[in-house]
């Protein structure tokens, strides 16, 4: 019994070493891309950054685009758990929140801090979108991702009955002002922050998005 213990003590550890391994290259490979450029990084120069053998990169991730890709994934998600956006804890909960311009003032608030997050990222891939095909891939992928969850979010919001305008104008709206170019403009160029951002992004969202009328109370 004491042996099937340490076994899967020993399987526990190998696996905790070899995330947090993962996750020591995915932060080199970001501040890598970001500092120097995705398509003047190399793997050697990760595992350096790292502090691992160019072979440990290797058996990790096979390749530079797919480390690319996992390291835009823990990026936008936060963590290396394979949990879309749309379905995680934070953003349920923001779904269950009833009242549709105080839903969307919390959205605001979690794009904002997204924003924030995979800016530095976004724009070293814009960078190198028109030499490197796997960073103009990413960004086709993060486009396709982002209309995804727009389409669901407006789904959503259409079922409170509080949406001034049509779903799909609703989705058109979320998707285009998700992206992060918006904070760019204003947090990165012009010196807002993201609090002042996240503010105005959610009243533009709820004046642009939000009916007055009450549908349990009709109109006046």
């Amino acid at each position: 019994m004491s042996k099937a213990v340490k076994r899967r003590y020993a399987s526990t550890r190998r696996d905790e070493e070899a995330r947090e391994t993962r996750l020591r290259i995915i932060r080199a490979a970001r501040e890598l891309f970001v500092t120097k450029g995705y398509g003047r990084t190399t793997l050697v120069e990760i595992a350096r950054e790292a502090g691992v053998a160019v072979e440990t990169v290797y058996a990790a991730f096979g390749t530079k685009a797919t480390l690319l890709r996992q390291t835009w994934d823990v990026d936008f998600r936060g963590d290396e758990e394979d949990i879309p956006l749309f379905d995680r804890a934070e953003m349920q909960a923001i779904l269950d929140e009833p009242d549709l311009a105080t839903r969307i003032r919390r959205h605001a608030a979690f794009v904002t801090a997204t924003n924030r997050r995979t800016g530095p990222l976004t724009a070293a891939l814009e960078g190198a979108a028109a030499s490197e095909p796997a960073a103009a891939e990413m960004l086709v992928d993060f486009s396709k991702r982002r209309l995804d969850r727009a389409t669901r979010y407006a789904k959503a919001a259409a079922a409170t009955g509080r949406l001034a305008v049509s779903q799909a104008e609703c989705r058109d709206v979320l998707f285009a002002t998700m992206d992060g170019t918006l904070w760019r403009r204003l947090v990165v160029e012009r010196g807002w922050s993201d609090e002042r951002y996240a503010d105005w992004l959610g009243s533009l969202w709820v004046a642009q998005l939000v009916s007055s009328v009450d549908p349990a109370q009709g109109p006046d």
